[in-house]
């Protein structure tokens, strides 16, 4: 089973990136954040609560994200495996992770990490506000606000991985192709 942590900075493509290698290699993607935004649409309890989090910036409670990704894979038996995109956010997170899916008789095989300067995030995520109308990459102050949680809290997630030499940084700054090809060359070899 092909099990993948895609990581990166908030607009470092992981959600454009996702959809190409699901095609690619038959995985269920598993975006945090769709999964909050479909709760929040349809405001369900976990919408509520999740939605009070995002508006502030602040990362979701690991409980409540952990018990919403078993429930995800559980509805997926034959999966050939899955993109995690957007968690694990913090180490404990990734530890959750990691015993979920032993759990599941399975692992996590690679993170692979969009690296993007910040610069370029700050671009991405205000084109993004205006292309798909989510308010929360229009202000500059949330904006500022998810870079410097990644960078203090989600970036020293890669060293859980690193430790488990399965850690894989990826240019992320190209066109769309040339990432995609970045990705894949990494992925044949795993």
């Amino acid at each position: 089973m092909l099990n993948l942590v895609l990581f990166g900075p908030p607009g470092a493509g992981k959600g454009t990136q996702s959809e190409r290698l699901i095609n690619a290699y038959e995985l269920v993607h598993l975006s945090t954040g769709d999964i909050f935004r479909y709760n929040m649409k349809n405001d369900t309890e976990l919408g509520k609560l999740a939605k009070s989090f995002i508006d502030k910036g602040q990362l979701v409670p690991d409980e409540v994200t952990i018990n919403m990704l078993s429930s995800e894979v559980d509805k997926h038996p034959e999966a050939k495996g899955f993109i995690f995109d957007g968690f694990p956010r913090t180490k404990p997170q990734a530890s959750a992770l990691d015993a979920l899916m032993t759990e599941k008789g399975t692992s996590i095989t690679a993170m692979i990490a969009l690296e993007v300067p910040e610069e370029e995030l700050r671009v991405r995520l205000k084109e993004r506000a205006i292309s798909s109308g989510r308010s929360d990459d229009a202000d500059p102050a949330i904006i500022q606000n998810r870079i410097d949680v990644y960078n203090a809290e989600t970036a020293p997630v890669k060293d859980f991985y690193i430790a488990q030499n399965k850690f894989h940084g990826i240019d992320g700054v190209g066109s769309i192709d040339d990432i995609t090809n970045r990705l894949t060359s990494v992925i044949d070899q795993l």
